[in-house]
């Protein structure tokens, strides 16, 4: 991570590039810098994006100009601090597994030549890092998926797939935080929503955090999106060792 590189994305913009791999490390570092510039609250700063390998600073050029943008991230980066003090946030979201709420749970189960239920132990077995979000609001690119349920794409992307759909494509897992289109095999379906503009913060998690799928019935899911219609529902957030 020695060969860290900042470079223009338009008149207003930074791209700060921290290497050209996926990995826990880069994402980590990501993650610090963002504390950091939070933590310090860079005046002319209007937004921080982070991705898989690099960050995406957008700031007001009549506020702050690119010299004095450039020279503050480069002081930044030199103080190597680590996010949240090497702690972590681990959000657990509850999956309905199966049925109708996962209708390709079978083809996941066949793929990988397993059974639906050593599917969702191994699907639900280990903590997922959001490496980033994107293509939807609140919708969260996941590493961590066990290759042995690693599943292709549908060959035809269905038109409509509900909010909350839990699902594989290729080698990555993850929710679709509203309705749209996707080709992604569904297993299950949370009852949480990972975004909802009603919210005082409408994305529940961040780039950095990790989310936990624990595995629960039909009826626990329809008790729990009871509680998430009322506006009483929180998640289990657990904070560990990164």
């Amino acid at each position: 991570m020695q060969n860290i590189r900042i470079l223009t994305a338009g008149d207003s913009s930074l791209l700060v590039e921290f290497g050209k791999e996926i990995s826990p490390e880069i994402n980590r570092r990501i993650a610090a810098t963002v504390q950091l510039m939070r933590d310090q609250s860079i005046e002319g700063v209007v937004d921080v994006i982070p991705a898989f390998c690099s960050l995406l600073i957008n700031y007001d050029p009549r506020v702050v100009s690119y010299e004095n943008i450039t020279a503050r991230i480069q002081g930044l980066l030199k103080l190597d601090a680590k996010a949240g003090g090497g702690t972590k946030k681990i959000y657990e979201i509850p999956v309905c597994y199966g049925g109708e709420y996962g209708p390709d749970i079978d083809n996941i189960a066949k793929h990988a030549g397993l059974t639906q239920e050593e599917v969702i132990q191994i699907h639900s077995s280990r903590d997922y890092l959001i490496y980033m979000l994107g293509f939807l609001p609140g919708f969260c690119y996941l590493g961590g998926l066990d290759e042995r349920i690693h599943t292709p794409r549908l060959a035809n992307p269905r038109l409509k797939i509900n909010a909350g759909s839990v699902g594989i494509g290729g080698s990555q897992t993850g929710i679709y935080p509203l309705d749209s289109p996707g080709g992604w095999q569904l297993m299950g379906m949370t009852p949480v929503k990972t975004y909802d503009p009603e919210r005082e913060v409408p994305i529940l998690v961040e780039a950095g955090d990790y989310i936990r799928f624990v595995p629960i019935d039909e009826e626990e899911y329809k008790r729990i999106r009871e509680l998430v219609e009322r506006g009483e529902y929180q998640c289990i957030v657990h904070e560990g060792e990164v």
